[in-house]
This record gives structure tokens, C-alpha cells and sequence, in this order.
């Protein structure tokens, strides 16, 4: 019965998701303690116009924001989708969690998940060409029919 109770008092958004940062430097335990325990925020798929006020503006409303860092292209040091909302507490990152994840910014449905903490390199992006991995992905994914439409029209 308990079991079943727990259930309902479950918060499936400040709960922590399966994703792991591969480049974490620790074991898996370190970086779980450090998840279930931080006030920072992974944000991504923002716009690359989404500007740093934008997501102050909207992260603000869950709580006091302590600095928010705008993930970069590595080669051309400009936005690239990304960033991370350090809150001064945990109350706060776990409002935002509730309350912004899955929201619309800049015209974009944006994510956010915990973070074990900004450490400096971590705000460029870790792609080939010097942006986010995922969008790097998405698009060799996207390459053949993106070819394939191009020599059909």
C-alpha cells in the first residue's frame, strides 16, 4: 500500500532523468548525489536569437537566478540552442523544473533538466562542427533526404 502512495506523491519533473553527462568527472554515484542536490539547470533547444534577458525574464518567475551562462559554438563563439540557470537554491530550480519545462520561449518548446553544476568549458558546444551534439546528429540524420528532396524538385 505505501508503495502505491508514494506513486501519487511522485513529482516526475524534479525528479532526476536517465540522462548522464558523458564528460563528468566522477563515478556514476558522485554525479547521481550531485544531481539529486544541485541548483543548476541544463536548458536546451532554445532559438540561437533566444538572448541571455529572454531567459532571465522567464526563469526568474520560479525564483531568484544566480547566473545564467549562454552555451556557445566552440569555433564561432556564437549561441547555439543551449544554456545553463544556476539558482542560489534547490526550492527554486525545482519550481522551474515544474513550471517552465516543456514551456514556449522565443517561439521554441524548451527542455530542462538537472545539472551537476557549471564547471568553465562546459558552455561551448561539444558537436564536430563546434555546436550542440544533438542538433549535429539530427542533421547527418536529415542529410540524405535533405539530398534526396533536392534532387527530386
Amino acid at each position: 500500500m505505501s508503495i502505491k502512495l508514494n506513486a501519487l506523491f511522485s513529482d516526475s519533473y524534479v525528479d532526476v532523468s536517465q540522462y548522464r553527462d558523458q564528460h563528468f568527472k566522477g563515478n556514476r554515484y558522485e554525479q547521481e548525489k550531485l544531481l539529486k542536490q544541485a541548483n543548476t539547470l541544463y536548458v536546451g533547444n532554445l532559438s540561437f536569437y533566444t538572448t541571455e534577458e529572454q531567459v532571465y525574464e522567464l526563469f526568474s518567475k520560479s525564483g531568484d537566478v544566480k547566473r545564467i551562462i549562454i552555451g556557445l559554438d566552440k569555433v564561432k563563439k556564437t549561441a547555439c540552442g543551449f544554456c545553463f540557470v544556476e539558482y542560489y537554491t534547490r526550492t527554486d530550480a525545482e519550481n522551474a523544473m515544474r513550471f517552465v519545462n516543456g514551456t514556449r520561449l522565443d517561439d521554441r518548446i524548451i527542455r530542462t533538466d538537472w545539472d551537476a553544476g557549471f564547471k568553465e568549458g562546459r558552455q561551448y558546444g561539444r558537436g564536430k562542427s563546434g555546436g550542440q551534439v544533438n542538433l549535429h546528429r539530427r542533421n547527418e540524420c536529415l542529410l540524405p533526404q535533405r539530398q534526396q528532396q533536392l534532387y527530386i524538385s
